[in-house]
């Protein structure tokens, strides 16, 4: 069974949205056999590269709030970042453009480190004092940290081309599917599930799914030749 979570770096919701679904299929009988996929999402996606700015003041304006009401707003997210075991700095923190990010895990999908990536990426954004919007040099050194090669990022990043198609590719499919907003996790292309739900809602959701999978109906079963775990039939010559 395949799960597809459509996120964005600089979604609060998507960082505990991925804590409580893992949660959940952390205690699914059947976690061997999901494939979890993490595809791209932008929440500002026509926003330039160089424009940063204090969360409160994006979140003050973005939503007609006063700062002390954006403050309230991130303490809240905080408070449920904590219970799920996840650290939140609900002060001091920034909101930027998130495109190289997405075009690094591609990058680091290829590489089998799209996870480790993603997570790292997360702990930057919304745990340590340093930002993640800080330049390349700072998203050099996440991505070296969990084992890419620094040759391969700086190539990425200095081409604006790398990977873009595959975030733009993940965007479209998003809009196709119907997500407006993220956390989405889709499962199995037949079941969505939006926003950071509770960890059992999760799990209803995998167990609902994969109870609902249709068994393989074999279309002709002859002795045509097959491989098996116990080798390969012999041709009979008459």
């Amino acid at each position: 069974m395949r799960v597809e979570i459509w996120s964005d770096i600089a979604c609060p919701w998507c960082y505990v949205g991925k804590a409580r679904f893992e949660k959940a299929l952390a205690a699914f009988p059947h976690r061997e056999r999901v494939e979890v996929l993490h595809r791209s999402f932008e929440l500002d996606p026509g926003r330039a590269k160089g424009d940063v700015q204090p969360v409160l003041g994006m979140l003050a304006k973005k939503y007609g709030m006063s700062e002390a009401q954006a403050q309230a707003a991130e303490d809240n997210v905080g408070a449920q970042a904590a219970a799920e075991g996840l650290a939140y700095r609900t002060r001091g923190r920034d909101n930027g453009n998130t495109f190289d990010m997405h075009r690094l895990l591609h990058f680091a999908k290829e590489q089998g480190r799209q996870l480790e990536l993603l997570q790292a990426l997360y702990a930057a954004n919304f745990a340590e004092e340093r930002s993640v919007f800080g330049g390349d040099e700072r998203l050099v050194e996440i991505a070296v940290a969990v084992g890419l090669a620094e040759d391969g990022v700086r190539k990425v990043l200095a081409d604006p081309d790398a990977y873009a198609d595959d975030v733009r590719a993940d965007e479209r499919e998003a809009a196709r599917l119907g997500a407006t907003g993220v956390p989405f996790f889709v499962i199995d292309r037949k079941y969505g599930v939006s926003g950071a739900q509770p960890a059992e809602v999760f799990g209803q959701a995998l167990a609902q799914a994969w109870g609902e999978r249709s068994p393989l109906t074999l279309v002709d079963q002859g002795d045509a030749d097959t491989c098996g775990p116990d080798g390969c039939a012999v041709p009979q010559h008459g």
